[in-house]
């Protein structure tokens, strides 16, 4: 009798504990989602679950295959997307979902995604133009990398021009897709040319410090199978550093296509630095799109960027960052715990409701610290070269500067898309 006794209280312990556990996670998964929902944070950006209510269980097994922080979530006993903006496009909860519970679409029912058409061999409406990666609304670093090397294939089985004038491809971009795809062109011994208008890494060199990006193994032309079971930003940018000085791949960084003009048999590119002649033309420019100017004078000088690439090279700097979303505020506040830095973080609104609350608490603390100052409702007037002119409360004020991060966002190449005939979806929250 004794014996059972103690079973039972054992089990009741379990049970209990079970159930705190089971409660906390709600509230906390509750918490995020309010968050979200309060900054306005409700849309996905790619690809992204919708869950079956009457089909899931909440097994929970949708939320442990998902290798971000925070987008799914076990709400009154059911799967729930509590951090929308959060997602990637990764897929891995679908695949995880024993009960097939959980659809992969684009866009939702009041906000559209604009989406290439490609044909399966990655070739668009327009014969000779391919498009590989993000940009066809694949987020997910090991399907871009793979595309970029599958699209370079269907080139190359197209046939090359031999020692013609015209390149057997161009590739435009220099992100997962891209540099994959100039590594296969490299591989197969085609006759091509990468630009990319930034830096190597595309939209990864946008993520955040430290963020997981890549967690199953993937095959890279020229390298083999690669594997970083938990690998960050910095070391998947590291590595392919790397592997472009090992390979010698030529990319030209820092050159912007300006526009494609389509010839009797091919293409004609014109960059900010040059014009090419090519049979073929691979697109792997991501959805961020051009950086977003402001459109003042010195707007062009050598110390303004768009984005945050290392918050050490600013150390002893007095800095400005411009915008209102979580890639401004990330950027002020690293770049603020860093010795001897002034930073101000201007802002043309009245609050930063595009931003997460957690972002936007750092910045108050900072503020309150003396770290970091706040411009709310502020326009960059001018950019010179030591200093920088903001109009703030109707008054213009000349600040101290040696840096500008202009984190405005970027245009999306839907029109670029369609300037050169590139046929586009709208999708709304189908598949």
């Amino acid at each position: 009798m004794e014996n059972l006794l103690v079973y039972a209280v054992l089990a009741l312990l379990i049970l209990g504990g079970y159930t705190s556990v089971k409660i906390w996670k709600e509230q906390r998964c509750r918490r995020i989602q309010k968050q979200e929902l309060e900054a306005g944070l409700t849309e996905p950006s790619s690809l992204h679950p919708v869950i079956d209510q009457n089909l899931c269980i909440g097994c929970g097994a949708c939320v442990k295959a998902c290798p971000e922080q925070s987008v799914l979530g076990i709400i009154r006993g059911k799967a729930e997307l509590i951090g929308p903006s959060h997602c990637i496009g990764h897929g891995a909860c679908k695949t995880a979902c024993p009960f097939e519970a959980i659809d992969l679409v684009f866009g939702t029912e009041t906000r559209g995604v604009d989406i290439p058409l490609i044909k399966p061999n990655f070739e668009t409406n327009v014969p000779g133009i391919f498009i590989a990666g993000e940009l066809g609304g694949m987020g997910l670093i090991r399907n871009a990398v793979t595309q970029g090397s599958q699209a370079i294939d269907t080139i190359r089985k197209r046939g090359r021009n031999g020692k013609g004038k015209l390149l057997d491809v161009v590739i435009i971009g220099a992100g997962p897709a891209g540099f994959s795809a100039s590594l296969a062109a490299m591989e197969h011994k085609l006759d091509a040319v990468t630009v990319e208008q930034l830096t190597l890494g595309g939209s990864v060199s946008h993520y955040p410090r430290g963020k997981i990006v890549m967690t199953k193994p993937v095959v890279l032309p020229l390298i083999g199978k690669i594997h970083f079971p938990e690998t960050t930003k910095e070391s998947l940018l590291k590595f392919w550093q790397g592997v472009e000085k090992r390979t010698r791949v030529k990319i030209n960084y820092q050159e912007r296509v300006e526009g494609i003009l389509r010839k009797e048999s091919y293409f004609e590119i014109k960059t900010t630095k040059k014009t090419y002649s090519t049979r073929n033309v691979l697109l792997a420019i991501g959805r961020r799109g051009t950086p977003r100017k402001l459109g003042v004078p010195g707007e062009d000088s050598s110390k303004v960027v768009y984005r945050l690439i290392d918050p050490e090279q600013y150390c002893g700097k007095h800095v400005l960052v411009v915008g209102g979303g979580d890639s401004a505020l990330e950027a002020a506040i690293s770049i603020s715990e860093k010795p001897g830095t002034t930073v101000t973080l201007s802002y043309r609104s009245e609050s930063f409701s595009r931003a997460k609350l957690k972002n936007r608490d750092k910045v108050d603390a900072a503020a309150k610290a003396d770290q970091l100052k706040v411009l709310l409702k502020s326009n960059v007037k001018s950019i010179e070269e030591k200093k920088v002119r903001i109009e703030h409360n109707g008054i213009i004020t000349a600040l101290r500067n040696d840096a500008v991060i202009i984190c405005a966002g970027g245009i999306l190449p839907t029109g670029f898309l369609k300037e050169i005939g590139v046929a586009v979806e709208t999708k709304y929250g189908t598949a």
